[in-house]
């Protein structure tokens, strides 16, 4: 069963319990910091929810923060190699955008991936045995963490070159648009890759042709170890397109993500694309590699951590509008533990790719005779009782 679907299930049992007949109530929340718009008329400031929409974006937040967390701690352990990106703090972003568009509409991101896979339809289990290299991974063991894929969510990546993943988004949107299904794309991009020649080339083409297509601008401050002051001219991300409109949310709050958002998909599917930049931040370093601190003090991580926590924000109003007890939210949070361990040793117990099923899945079919296959393909063979020798 996918992560969602329990969720689900977590918050109807916590309805049943504490909350059953105001489940479906609606409260009017303000966002916590004003929208900007750039040739774009801002959506209202007052959001529309529900006690179980809260218990939603709270179960889903809490668990990308703790799949990320746990990530964190296997790849000290050695568990995990390669490369890898984490999510943690920025997990507004993903479910409040998730909340207003649609599973038919397409996603495109770069390699901090792991939480898009899951909101997508794939499983923590499918997600953390690829990032352990297994074959039970989404892309059996062969991509890690920076390739995530998942075709049943129309989700394409997971992509490890900075900004490419913006053409190729438009492309989808083209596609949208060519089948005529209504359906638009999310191009997201980092502020380190928003000066990217490509991202202007794409945006050019996808105005030309009014394809639904959301230039998603992450701007979580910080480009690998550079700030944003000291990397770009400009830092209104979402002007740069010009003459493409744009609109700024705070992308620490998750219903103005989803108010925004609400109000971008509208535009996109009738008008044509759009560039939005959601203000946020990372808690951990660029990539695992990266301590985080050396370019930013602890006390700002930790001023970020106190003062504009997305998770903390809808717990406060949790409580606040009496949606839940606290023991339940630790209840919650409990079970979130519970199901990330699972999601563990399901990896710890997955087993590797036989060696020979490496560079299988180059091309559909076979592999075209211009594909040279690594030395060892050719050179070994198995004699006795399994064991590889010198041929």
């Amino acid at each position: 069963m996918s992560f969602l679907a329990r969720s689900a299930r977590c918050i109807a049992s916590t309805q049943r319990r504490h909350f059953a007949s105001s489940a479906n109530a609606t409260l009017e929340i303000p966002v916590m910091r004003p929208f900007k718009g750039h040739k774009f008329e801002t959506p209202s400031e007052t959001v529309q929810t529900t006690p179980a929409e809260l218990l939603d974006f709270f179960t889903q937040m809490s668990y990308f923060r703790r799949f990320e967390i746990v990530a964190d701690t296997a790849y000290k352990q050695r568990l995990i190699r390669g490369f890898c990106h984490l999510y943690d703090g920025q997990e507004a972003v993903l479910v409040g955008m998730e909340a207003s568009i649609k599973k038919t509409d397409s996603m495109i991101t770069s390699y901090r991936d792991h939480c898009h896979q899951i909101s997508r339809g794939d499983t923590g289990e499918s997600v953390m045995a690829e990032l352990f290299g297994k074959e039970t991974g989404c892309s059996k063991g062969k991509g890690g963490s920076m390739h995530m894929y998942y075709k049943k969510g129309n989700f394409y990546g997971g992509n490890g070159i900075v900004g490419a993943q913006v053409p190729l988004g438009v492309g989808a949107a083209f596609a949208h648009k060519f089948n005529k299904d209504g359906g638009l794309c999310v191009a997201a991009f980092g502020d380190g890759a928003a000066n990217q020649g490509q991202v202007y080339e794409a945006a050019n083409m996808a105005a030309l042709w009014k394809l639904p297509a959301i230039f998603l601008i992450e701007n979580n401050e910080y480009g690998m170890g550079t700030s944003t002051k000291r990397a770009s001219a400009s830092t209104q991300f979402y002007t740069r397109g010009d003459y493409i409109p744009g609109l700024w949310i705070d992308g620490m709050d998750v219903l103005a993500v989803k108010q925004g958002f609400a109000h971008a998909a509208k535009y996109v599917r009738e008008n044509g694309p759009l560039f939005v930049e959601v203000s946020t931040y990372r808690y951990h370093g660029h990539s695992m590699s990266d301590p985080g601190i050396s370019y930013r003090s602890r006390d700002e991580v930790s001023d970020m951590r106190s003062q504009r926590d997305p998770i903390e924000r809808v717990r406060a109003l949790i409580l606040q509008h009496k949606v839940a007890t606290e023991a339940e939210l630790k209840k919650i949070d409990k079970d979130i533990r519970a199901q990330v361990d699972a999601t563990v040793e399901f990896a710890k117990n997955s087993k590797e790719l036989p060696y020979e099923r490496l560079f299988t899945e180059i091309y559909k079919g076979d592999a075209p005779p211009f594909i040279r296959l690594p030395d060892f393909r050719r050179s070994v063979e198995v004699k006795g009782e399994g064991q590889v020798q010198q041929a």
